[in-house]
């Protein structure tokens, strides 16, 4: 492994002046951050340590229902939290299906969110690939079996959190702390295409770290779903994951939809298209086999990953049913 040192700042403001000079990284979980130094994927001579920052391991009630999540918040701390399964059900059930019961005892939210890719070209530390400097994706052409299906290109990697679908179908915002200050923006937003940068997947400047995400509450009559399939149900990797937030009137009409994949794109795959079948239609098994054609209608498999393509609509389909109440056929 790469060494290095340990440094510790007094408060979130020092933090991001300490990262702001290279060759740091920030310390919080370090889950996916040793595994990269392992690698030497990861060039960072010092770590910051976060862990003993104050208020940032904190689960907060806000006005209206909405929720305040540290960055430092374990996920399984989030997934047991009962202010968040009463309202936020989807982004607790994403923190419940992540990893194993030690890891999540040990990963924080802000990790989570801000973690590397998985692609086997990326971390093996003798690949030079587009993602760390060079000239090519290699799983264009390669081993591709795990890979996007939406939004890929020039780098085909998938972003491997569990809880930035869910936050992206909750709305949510993420607080973030550099060294000119502070800046609040949609969690969408953190995220970046490899289209704009292949070597990132996230909006943080150097020396910013995560200080808060905020999540609105849904409407009073939302229900969330999070669906994923695995190869196998012990500790692995989502192939595809969907998250659906769905209200109903009293006629079983939509009047809120919103939809969401994970591990199918480089970046949460919000489905638009999809949400905008579903509002103001009489939701019912046909509707929502519409809104999953439609969620994967810009699918665009490499020569390996076709089957995605299927799993997640069919994710979509199941998850969008039972968010509104109606008994899942299993087709």
């Amino acid at each position: 492994m790469k060494r290095f040192s340990i440094i510790a700042p007094a408060d979130p403001p020092a933090a991001a002046r300490m990262l702001a000079e290279a060759n740091r990284a920030a310390l919080a979980g370090g889950v996916d951050l040793l595994d990269t130094l392992k690698l030497y994927i990861a060039a960072s001579d010092e770590l910051v340590n976060l862990k003993a920052l104050g208020g940032l391991d904190r689960i907060d009630s806000a006005s209206g229902g909405a929720l305040r999540i540290g960055p430092l918040v374990k996920l399984s701390q989030l997934a047991a939290a009962p202010a968040v399964r009463a309202r936020h059900a989807a982004l607790a059930d994403a923190a419940a299906e992540a990893a194993t019961p030690q890891i999540r005892n040990l990963a924080t939210v802000g990790g989570n969110l801000a973690q590397r890719p998985r692609c086997w070209y990326f971390r093996n530390p003798d690949i030079v690939c587009l993602k760390k400097g060079g000239a090519k994706c290699y799983a264009v052409a390669g081993l591709n079996r795990y890979h996007a299906i939406l939004g890929g290109g020039p780098s085909f990697i998938v972003h491997p959190s569990n809880l930035a679908p869910a936050l992206v179908a909750y709305d949510a915002t993420v607080t973030l702390l550099g060294p000119c200050g502070e800046r609040k923006l949609a969690i969408a937003d953190f995220f970046t295409l490899p289209a704009l940068d292949p070597r990132r997947e996230n909006v943080l400047a150097p020396g910013e770290i995560i200080t808060s995400i905020e999540v609105p509450a849904p409407p009073a009559q939302a229900r969330g779903v999070y669906l994923e399939a695995r190869e196998k149900q012990s500790f692995d990797w989502p192939l595809a994951s969907a998250v659906a937030i769905i209200a109903l009137n009293h006629a079983g009409a939509v009047v809120h939809a919103r939809l969401a994949m994970g591990a199918v794109a480089p970046i949460p795959w919000r489905a638009p298209a999809a949400e905008t079948i579903l509002l103001g239609a009489r939701l019912d098994r046909a509707l929502a086999q519409r809104a999953a054609a439609a969620a994967l209608a810009q699918a665009a498999p490499l020569a390996h990953n076709g089957y995605k393509v299927p799993i997640a609509r069919t994710l979509v389909r199941r998850a969008i049913l039972r968010a509104g109440g109606i008994a899942d056929d299993f087709a």
